[in-house]
């Protein structure tokens, strides 16, 4: 019987359960001391002054576009290919999405989407470093230098441990968003974490993640006397609890021998799918792939009927993603159709996600090699 490939499988074991336990025999269940540790630990790791860990990449995204006063009134531009909470944060807030259209070889927006996309509303730019790899961040910096009101927020929910010709994430923006959910390359089951460099922003976000409070728990309650606080602004609530926070700093710490087994793991895919039919996104020179995501592309009109296939030879597959502007709600209120943005549409009815993570065995990856072979490529 052929062996089952889960699409997913995270590398937490009850050794984790130590610091967790570390938790509980302190006063603080929420945001504390632990937190401010993972803070100063990626503070670290991306050498930037400011780190602040958020409970999603979704309210952290919130939290920032409240800092910027980013909301009624405002445009963000975002690729038409990504999950939709990169567009959905900007109308949440009552901004307006404006979605640009991605280069067709690795699927991210560019300098060149974004000056199509500009206008004098435009507040904001969300580049994706989509699937693990990192958008030229640079140049998108660049195109926008005439226009000091415009932020870069960087999603990076795929790409902790990416770099774009030797720069980390952080670099050129005003704000890098991380992700910290289940199937993150670093997980604490849902959380997230943003950095900053610039000051202004990381004393806003603070309190936009909490409410717009003046003082958090731990300074409320600092030197077993109560503080009083304020709300200067209105905020979300985005913080996240210690509990969480301390299943995350051994996977920092080790997060880049992970990314050399992705690696090793993405390369066997790339060699064993050359030469055939099959698309997949290429990663550039000059960029290290976090190597989160492992798509390929069939032509649409077979993509579901492989992906039965796959699931029938017992291997868990997903799809990211469909082209955001032509989901029912993005569709309905504005009224976009395939041709507005056609690379994101096209890539988005044709792909499939393979299973891909440090403890997938040969012996399982094989198997997916060999059923894309003898099943899937005959179908196109």
């Amino acid at each position: 019987m052929a062996c089952k490939v889960p699409f997913y499988r995270h590398g937490l074991n009850r050794t984790y359960a130590d610091g967790v336990a570390r938790v509980l025999e302190t006063p603080f269940l929420t945001t504390g001391a632990v937190s401010q540790e993972v803070e100063d630990q990626l503070r670290e790791f991306f050498d930037v002054p400011y780190a602040i860990l958020v409970n999603s990449w979704t309210n952290g995204a919130i939290a920032t576009l409240l800092a910027l006063d980013i909301g009624v009134g405002s445009e963000v531009i975002v690729p038409a290919m990504t999950f939709i909470a990169t567009a959905n944060v900007v109308e949440i807030l009552g901004g307006k999405p404006v979605f640009a259209d991605v280069d067709p070889d690795t699927l991210m927006m560019t300098a060149e989407g974004v000056s199509r996309a500009l206008t004098s509303r435009t507040r904001a730019i969300i580049p994706v470093h989509l699937y693990g790899q990192m958008c030229d961040v640079r140049a998108l910096r660049a195109t926008i230098g005439h226009r000091p009101d415009i932020a870069i927020i960087e999603d990076c929910a795929h790409s902790f441990e990416s770099s774009f010709n030797g720069e980390l994430p952080g670099a050129h923006s005003d704000a890098a968003i991380f992700s910290f959910y289940a199937t993150k390359n670093v997980t604490c089951g849902e959380g997230g974490a943003l950095i900053t460099r610039r000051s202004d922003l990381y004393d806003a976000v603070l309190q936009t993640r909490l409410h717009g409070m003046s003082a958090g728990a731990i300074d409320r309650f600092a030197r077993n006397r109560y503080q009083h606080w304020d709300m200067p602004r209105l905020g979300t609530k985005a913080n996240l609890p210690d509990l969480l926070a301390a299943l995350l700093p051994r996977q920092i710490a080790t997060v880049n021998h992970r990314l050399e087994q992705r690696e090793l793991r993405a390369r066997h895919y790339e060699k064993a799918f050359a030469g055939t039919s099959l698309r997949t996104a290429k990663v550039v020179p000059g960029a290290v792939s976090a190597r989160h995501l492992f798509p390929i592309h069939v032509p649409p009109r077979i993509r579901d009927g492989a992906l039965a296939a796959l699931n029938e030879h017992g291997i868990g597959t997903t799809v990211n993603y469909r082209s955001v502007p032509m989901v029912t709600y993005y569709e309905r209120k504005y009224g976009y159709t395939a041709e507005d943005f056609p690379v994101s549409y096209e890539w988005g009815q044709g792909t499939i996600t393979l299973p891909l993570f440090p403890s997938l065995t040969m012996e399982e990856q094989d198997h997916v090699i060999a059923t894309v072979h003898d099943v899937i490529i005959p179908m196109i």
